[in-house]
């Protein structure tokens, strides 16, 4: 890796030896000025020389330099101001002066579309490139890093730098300042604030990657409206994973674009963010939805302790708090497991036969007036099998004397810490700002989550209890393996299609995924009727007709499939048939002949789909396939490759697994086949990577009380070679 991208890229932006300010200015509201007074505010103990051929001095007296070239020493880091080319200009010139990094404030590069901005933002890359430089922008507001006291964000109310445990970064300026400040209002104080800008040069990849490696972060949170590099963002946040340091991305935008033309359906029926959430748990990624959810997620990592998974304990003192409770759990898709017969007969002696003992649990008034009966149902709740974590109901108070029973939360910090204990969290009814004595009196009990309100208190719990498990699940996993033996020559077998496309013919295709396990009927190529009828023989009757086009990916869009042909005479017939319609409805495309293949049993129709997705690789996709597919848009996605546990999972977030397990009375089908398909499409998908496009096996079929699932046609498209 270049010294300018990469970890070593960002620590250089982070600390420099210096800062050398291009556009400085008297102007009242100059940035220059900003700049400049927040590095002296923050006690930053490099030398800031202001540069502006058309000043001699500024800021009170102080010399201006005509450029980089005069400067008393090698800039280090280089603040541009400027606009236009003239930042281009800037960028070669910091490299020839020695330069490591540079901010570029200005904006006009691409951002809003026009096609004179994405040339100028092209040539911007391309200078930043040669004069090695780590750059962060354009169109930002600069970054803070409260290690080396450096601070040129652009926001007056940040006052002074503390070290803290999380680290944001975002190519939002504003968003990026609205998360620091909803951080530390909790009390919660990020280390590092950088804003991205259009990532011309260090990219979120590059961010990732340094803050995985710093020892002072625990907790990565970042905005992301589009993926630079798709393999470096996967590798990067993998290396966070493997650090323990999750990454908390509020994530918009997407590439809805370039899926409109995918040739698999899988493209066409995934939304940027499905597919960003079917790869985000696997990589190490914990997606949220808004400022506020962030807020509450971070809360969780940077106070508790991970949780084995996301089944959620909780004690209230208030039966409305309960019944809130239950119906946030149901909407957030939250699980309050049952408790075990011995947990309840514990709590029934520590609260008494009266009291209601279900999950959430009332405590009522028994433990309100018994410190030791709380503290005791925390115990025993953390004792109950069936539960990851625990959540109890309190707030802060706002000030001295308010709220006696708060003392308790420091006995339940010091719990948390026992040996094998699980973690707790504390949850309020509704949302509150904090006040000076609130965040002091928070510092108390550093190992106890406060959460506001049950929605988002419930969301961030359960995004963090899904996050822990799926970490455990990767570590746990087996080792890749290598590809099977002849996949690679099958995939050279692909052709181009009238449309330019590289595809795999249905046969080829078939040939593909058998190599990994995934059945289909009999079947063979014929050019001719008489050959077709021969294969009819041989297959045996009923059979199935399929037209054979490089140029024809949809078959029935051209007429070229027909069913239960039962004789010789039919096959005849059907060849000419399907023959006809090609040349009628598609006259340009090539016929090559009919697929004759055996008429599998009728069953469950299921999909099982790849699509590249831009952003973040290959997705894999399972639902309910044939006219279902289009009709009902019963899916799922989730990542390749995916583990047996996980594809089970992914089957039942669907429809489809109803039906697969007997649906209103008809024998189950092999549910273990159906996920084993899935899993043998997603190793197609990780082993060729680089290769393939998409996949498409639709139908794919179950049959009601037989074993094994059939591939009834099949398609894989390869990557554009450029």
């Amino acid at each position: 890796m270049d010294e300018h991208k990469g970890a070593n890229g960002v620590a250089a932006l982070l600390a420099p030896r210096n800062v050398a300010i291009v556009g400085a200015s008297d102007r009242a509201g100059s940035w220059s000025i900003t700049v400049n007074g927040s590095l002296r505010r923050v006690g930053f103990k490099g030398a800031v020389y202001p540069v502006n051929p058309r000043n001699e001095t500024v800021w009170g007296g102080q010399r201006c330099y005509p450029d980089l070239a005069s400067l008393p020493e090698a800039p280090d880091h280089v603040v541009v101001l400027v606009p236009g080319r003239a930042v281009i200009d800037t960028i070669r010139e910091a490299g020839r002066a020695g330069a490591r990094s540079a901010t570029i404030f200005s904006s006009g590069f691409g951002e809003g579309g026009d096609a004179e901005g994405r040339r100028l933002g092209a040539e911007l890359s391309e200078a930043i490139a040669q004069a090695r430089l780590a750059v962060s922008g354009p169109n930002c507001l600069g970054n803070l890093a409260a290690p080396s006291n450096f601070m040129t964000l652009t926001d007056r109310r940040i006052r002074e730098l503390r070290r803290g445990p999380v680290a944001i970064f975002g190519q939002s300026g504003g968003i990026v300042t609205a998360i620091y400040r909803s951080l530390t209002n909790r009390g919660i104080q990020p280390g590092y604030a950088l804003t991205a800008g259009n990532e011309a040069g260090l990219n979120a990849a590059d961010y990732i990657t340094f803050f995985a490696q710093d020892a002072d972060t625990r907790v990565i949170a970042c905005f992301i409206e589009a993926i630079r590099e798709p393999d470096r963002f996967r590798s990067a946040c993998m290396a966070a994973r493997a650090a323990g340091k999750p990454v908390v991305a509020l994530k918009i935008g997407g590439s809805e674009a370039s899926r409109t033309a995918a040739l698999a359906h899988t493209g066409s029926l995934a939304g940027s963010l499905q597919c960003f959430d079917a790869v985000a748990q696997d990589i190490g990624v914990i997606r949220v939805d808004t400022i506020d959810e962030m807020t509450e997620v971070v809360e969780v990592l940077t106070h508790g302790a991970r949780p084995a998974g996301a089944r959620v304990g909780a004690i209230t003192f208030s039966g409305g708090l309960k019944g809130l409770l239950l119906e946030a759990a149901e909407r957030n898709g939250v699980a309050f497991p049952a408790l075990q017969d011995a947990t309840t007969a514990k709590l029934r002696e520590v609260l008494g036969i009266g009291t209601s003992l279900g999950n959430p649990l009332d405590a009522g008034f028994a433990a309100l007036s018994s410190k030791e009966a709380y503290f005791r149902c925390i115990e025993i709740m953390q004792a109950d099998p069936g539960i990851d974590q625990i959540v109890v109901q309190e707030e802060l108070p706002t000030e001295e004397g308010v709220n006696e029973k708060a003392a308790n939360l420091r006995v339940v910090n010091e719990m948390t810490a026992a040996q094998g204990a699980k973690p707790v969290a504390v949850v309020s009814m509704a949302s509150y700002m904090y006040t000076d004595y609130s965040r002091s009196f928070r510092e108390s009990f550093p190992r106890l989550p406060v959460l506001h309100e049950v929605d988002k208190a419930l969301k961030a719990l359960r995004r963090v209890g899904e996050w822990s498990a799926a970490v455990a699940d990767v570590a746990a996993a087996p080792a890749p393996s290598a590809p099977p033996p002849g996949a690679a020559a099958i995939l050279a077998r692909a052709t181009k299609g009238a449309d330019g496309r590289r595809v795999l013919g249905e046969a080829d295709s078939k040939a593909l995924l058998a190599a990994y396990g995934l059945r289909s009927p009999q079947e063979r190529l014929a050019r001719d009727a008489e050959a077709a009828v021969e294969a009819a023989q041989a297959i045996g009757f009923p059979v199935v007709l399929k037209v054979v086009s490089p140029d024809v990916h949809h078959k029935t869009e051209v007429g070229g499939v027909l069913v239960g042909v039962g004789d010789e005479a039919g096959v005849r017939a059907g060849f000419a048939t399907i023959r006809a319609a090609l040349a009628t409805k598609a006259p340009h495309a090539r016929f090559e002949g009919v697929l004759v293949a055996e008429q599998a049993a009728r069953g469950v129709e299921l999909v099982v789909g790849v699509q590249r997705d831009p952003e973040v690789g290959p997705v894999v996709m399972f639902g309910s396939g044939g006219v279902m597919l289009e009709l009902m848009k019963d899916v799922a996605f989730g990542p390749a490759p995916m583990s047996l546990s996980a594809a089970k999972a992914l089957i039942a977030r669907t429809g489809a697994a109803r039906l697969l397990a007997g649906f209103r009375g008809a024998p189950p089908c092999d549910l273990d086949a159906a996920a084993e398909a899935v899993v043998a499409v997603s190793r197609l998908a990780a082993d060729f990577a680089d290769e393939i496009e998409s996949i498409d096996v639709n139908p794919l079929t179950a049959a009601p009380g037989a074993r094994g699932v059939l591939a009834l046609d099949a398609l894989v498209a390869l990557r554009d070679a450029r």
